[in-house]
Parts: C-alpha cells; structure tokens; sequence
C-alpha cells in the first residue's frame, strides 16, 4: 500500500492527534481509522461521474506512535468500483498538506 507515515510520535502528541481527529473527523472506525473526505474539486472525471459512490475518502489510521494515510482514494459507498484507486498526483498532493497542516497547528513536530 503506498503511504504518507509520520512515525515516532511521543504520547503527547498521539493524545493531541486523537483529539484533533475525533473532534473533526471522528469518532475513529476499527482501531484508529478516520475517514477524511476528498474535497469535490479534487475528484477525478470518473470520480464525479459516479455520484452514487460518493463520498470518497482517504483512510488516516492512528496508532500511539504513527499516523499513516494511505493513497489509496475509496468510496463509502461501494466495496469495488473503477472509481477507486491510488490518487492523482493532486488528490495526493492535499492528503500530505492536509496531514503536515494538522500537525503544524497541533505544534507537533518530528
């Protein structure tokens, strides 16, 4: 699976992402996972063509000392369909930003 991973987090800053995360994301799904929706602008051609797969999301999984977002841009609505796949260089390009922003107002650094 291909990855953005933030490793070596200290308990503090698990806590501070956990609290971010439930607040705005949350509560978390199976053990750390949120689910982080992909703005409408950001969806692919076939991606908007495919209203009933929406919402398309990125999986960030939280354990108490990594926080991993997979690449992978899936649909809540559907197991398997075309319109899931790795992200576009621009999907992935906003899932690092979105992770480095969060971490930058948490005051976390690594």
């Amino acid at each position: 699976m291909k990855q953005y991973v933030i490793d070596q987090l200290r308990p503090n800053d698990y806590e501070a992402l956990k609290s971010f995360m439930d607040e705005n994301h949350g509560p978390a799904q199976m053990g750390g996972i949120y689910w982080i929706p992909v703005s409408e602008e950001l969806l692919t051609p076939i991606q908007k063509e495919h209203t009933d797969c929406q919402p398309y999301c990125f999986a960030l999984e939280l354990d108490y000392t990594t926080l991993s977002a997979e690449f992978l841009v899936r649909t809540l609505g559907q197991v398997k369909c075309t319109c899931m796949g790795y992200a576009d260089k621009r999907q992935r390009e906003w899932m690092m930003d979105f992770v480095d922003a969060t971490l930058e107002r948490l005051g976390i650094s690594i």
